[in-house]
C-alpha cells in the first residue's frame, strides 16, 4: 500500500496486484493484450489506491503533448470565460486539455506563467499580451513552441493571432451616442498600454471626427485603476464628486464589467431617475448585460468563436501549417440603456 502523503504509482499498482510494472503498462493502454483474471486484478489495485495516471509522464515516454497552455487577461471577466469555453470546445475535439492562467495586465505575471507553461512542455500558447511588444513571446516560438496572439493582432512573421475591430467598436458606440444627441461623451477607459483600450479611443476619435466635431471638444477620457465594476463604479463616484454632484449625459465604458459598476453608482447616488438621465454604451455584451433591470446597450464581441478560433489556429501552427491571421468585426446591440432617458 502507498503513503497517503504521495501519489499511487504504477509500481503501486503493480505491487498490489502481484503483477509487473509492464502488465500494468498493458491494462492502462493495450488491455486486449492482457488475460482478463489478470485484467481484473489490476483494475481492483487502481481503483482500491485510487491510481490516476501520470498524463504528464506518458506524453513525455510517447513523445506526444496534449496540452496547451492560455494566457489572459482576466478569467474573472465573463468575456473571457467565454472565450475560454471557445478554446475548451476545440480543444475537446482532438482529446486536448487546457492548462489557464490570468496575468491580470501585469507583465511580471505574464513572464512567470509563460515560463512554468514553457516547463511544463505544452503544446502552444495561447496569449493574450499585456504590451505592445511580443518580442518574448518571439522568443518562445523560437524555442519550438508555437504561439497565437488572442484578442490582439501580430505583426510578428509566424505568429498566428485572432482580434477583433476595436476600432470598428469603438466607432460604432461613440457613433450611437452622437446620433442620440449627445455632445459630451465620458469614456471609463483602461490604460492605452492595453492595444484593445488604445484601439476603441482611436475610434471614438474616428466618430467625433466624421460628424464634423473635434474629440477634445467631445470626449473626456478617464483612465481607471481596475477593468471592473469596482473600477468603474469609483471612477465615476469620482467625476461626480469633482463636477459638483452633476453625472454625465453620456458614457461609453471599455467593457462591460465597467458599465455594470457606472449603473451601480448611479442608482445609489440619484436612483433610478438618474440612471434614466445618463446614456450608457458598454463593450463585450456579456451574457448579463440583456437581463440587468436597465438592460445594457453593448459593443458584441464574438467570444466563443474567437476561442475557438484561435485554438483552431494554434493545432494548424503544431501541424506545421503557414501562420494565419483572423479579424472579427464587432456588432452594436442597442437596449434601453442609451434610449430609454429624456
Amino acid at each position: 500500500m502507498t503513503n497517503g502523503s504521495r501519489r499511487p504509482s504504477v509500481t503501486d499498482v503493480a505491487q498490489l496486484a502481484g503483477v509487473s510494472v509492464g502488465t500494468v503498462s498493458n491494462v492502462l493502454n493495450r488491455p486486449d493484450r492482457v488475460l482478463p483474471a489478470t485484467r481484473e486484478r489490476v483494475e481492483e489495485a487502481i481503483r482500491r489506491l485510487s491510481f490516476v495516471r501520470n498524463g504528464s509522464a506518458r506524453q513525455l515516454r510517447q513523445g506526444s503533448i496534449t496540452t496547451v497552455g492560455a494566457l489572459l487577461l482576466d478569467i474573472r471577466n465573463p468575456f473571457f470565460t467565454d472565450v475560454a469555453r471557445g478554446i475548451e470546445d476545440r480543444l475537446a475535439r482532438d482529446d486536448h486539455t487546457l492548462m489557464m492562467a490570468s496575468s491580470d495586465d501585469d507583465p511580471e505575471r505574464e513572464d512567470k506563467y509563460l515560463r512554468l507553461f514553457e516547463e511544463h512542455g505544452v503544446l502552444g500558447l495561447l496569449v493574450v499580451p499585456t504590451s505592445h511588444s511580443t518580442e518574448h513571446l518571439a522568443e518562445i516560438q523560437r524555442r519550438g513552441v508555437p504561439v497565437v496572439l488572442l484578442d490582439s493582432p501580430s505583426s510578428v512573421p509566424g505568429m498566428s493571432s485572432v482580434s477583433v475591430d476595436d476600432e470598428a467598436g469603438g466607432e460604432m458606440a461613440a457613433a450611437h451616442l452622437l446620433d442620440q444627441g449627445h455632445r459630451r461623451i465620458v469614456f471609463l477607459n483602461g490604460p492605452h498600454s492595453i492595444r484593445q483600450c488604445e484601439r476603441r479611443r482611436t475610434g471614438v476619435d474616428r466618430a467625433v471626427r466624421a460628424a464634423g466635431l473635434l474629440p477634445d471638444d467631445v470626449v473626456e477620457e478617464v483612465l481607471l485603476s481596475s477593468l471592473d465594476a469596482a473600477g468603474g463604479d469609483r471612477a465615476l463616484s469620482a467625476w461626480i464628486a469633482a463636477h459638483d454632484g452633476a453625472s454625465p449625459d453620456a458614457l461609453f465604458c471599455v467593457n462591460d464589467l465597467v458599465a455594470v459598476g457606472a449603473q451601480r453608482c448611479l442608482r445609489r447616488i440619484g436612483g433610478t431617475e438618474l440612471l434614466n438621465r445618463t446614456a450608457i454604451v458598454g463593450y463585450d455584451d456579456i451574457d448579463i448585460a440583456a437581463e440587468l433591470a436597465q438592460p445594457l446597450t453593448s459593443v458584441r464581441q464574438p467570444t466563443h468563436e474567437m476561442g475557438y478560433e484561435a485554438a483552431e489556429l494554434l493545432m494548424r501552427r503544431a501541424s506545421g501549417q503557414d501562420a494565419t491571421h483572423t479579424v472579427f468585426q464587432p456588432e452594436l446591440v442597442v437596449r434601453a440603456s442609451s434610449t430609454s432617458r429624456r
